[in-house]
């Protein structure tokens, strides 16, 4: 495993990550989960991300029951806040109210005394950005927090809370979009605007929800089990389902096996040529899975490769900037 600065800050974490959205405490049972995270520790990852969102609350507590008993001190936890955590009309969003109530309930759940990094799931239109920062930055002086990050916020959105952030003498030190070889919204505008800023990303979806891997065939259906027949992941997967697409990602299977790795291992270890990118987040449903995508931590990939993956992938990738704005919630409720 190799590792990486989180942005321009002093952290350490490891470049490939592991996250549990969907699996954890919904898709798998606990036992596979905790086989999966007992995986990732044994494949030197360190870094782990969730959210207080997924499964209702049930992933954080999966995760921190699978991570006791570990050194919590060789660990970087990471957990969000944004989306909506209850019935209530203040059980979602960016709110002073929120944040305060939503940091204690994730770190019960992780079992923790603190996150290494608590992230702005998105943007919240309908709370001061002010406000939102001066709550995030309380996060931090109690010692709640380490390090605070935003996921999947425009560059504009980005400058305006670091600067705040400096103002109250907090580490705004990354952002959380999705990136991948399919999906390069942020390459314009948000990446130039975080190495400006000492931001560094922690990627999602950096195998575009499995279709990189070329499990999905041209005229088939989907997998049994796959990302595209789970209905809480299919609306993500399903943008890229179009032949255009997976007759591309086919080609890309000669590139791959000239460079001795798998279509994943080739898909993870191209996000993490980008310099800006702290990590790439993995997820799983098999132990299996964290092995062979782990392989791609340290691979360079030569520029004629490079180059070949973009004359295949050109005309079917998303590069408009726009859609971070786009895909972000316009109103909390």
């Amino acid at each position: 495993m190799e590792f990486r600065h989180l942005g321009r800050s002093g952290m350490i974490i490891s470049e490939i990550a592991y996250g549990n959205w969907i699996t954890h405490g919904s898709q798998i049972e606990e036992d596979t989960a905790a086989a999966c995270i007992r995986a990732a520790l044994d494949a030197g990852i360190t870094t782990f991300d969730t959210a207080d969102v997924y499964a209702e609350g049930r992933a954080e507590a999966v995760l921190g029951r699978a991570l006791r008993g570990e050194r919590r001190e060789g660990l970087e936890i990471f957990t969000k806040v944004y989306f909506p955590t209850g019935p209530g009309r203040n059980d979602l969003g960016l709110s002073r109210k929120h944040i305060m109530a939503s940091i204690d309930a994730s770190l019960r759940r992780l079992q923790t005394d603190y996150v290494d990094l608590y992230q702005a799931h998105r943007y919240d239109t309908a709370t001061p950005l002010e406000e939102t920062m001066a709550a995030f930055a309380d996060v931090v002086h109690s010692g709640k927090a380490h390090y605070i990050g935003v996921s999947e916020w425009t560059a504009e959105q980005i400058r305006a809370g670091h600067a705040l952030a400096r103002e109250l003498h907090v580490p705004l030190v990354s952002n959380q979009p999705q990136y991948s070889a399919l999906w390069r919204v942020i390459e314009e505008e948000v990446v130039p605007t975080s190495e400006e800023l000492g931001i560094g990303q922690v990627v999602f979806s950096p195998i575009a929800q499995g279709v990189l891997t070329g499990k999905y065939q041209l005229g088939a259906a989907p997998p049994a089990g796959s990302r595209a027949t789970d209905e809480r992941g299919s609306g993500f997967v399903a943008r890229f389902l179009r032949d255009d697409v997976l007759e591309r990602v086919q080609q890309l299977k000669p590139l791959a096996d000239q460079a001795g790795l798998s279509l994943a291992q080739l898909a993870v270890a191209w996000v993490l040529q980008n310099g800006n990118v702290s990590a790439a987040i993995i997820g799983a449903s098999r132990p299996e899975q964290i092995t062979e995508n782990v392989a791609a931590s340290g691979v360079k990939l030569d520029a004629e490769l490079l180059g070949r993956m973009e004359e295949i992938l050109a005309p079917v990738v998303e590069r408009n900037p726009g859609k971070t704005a786009e895909n972000a919630p316009k109103l909390r409720g």
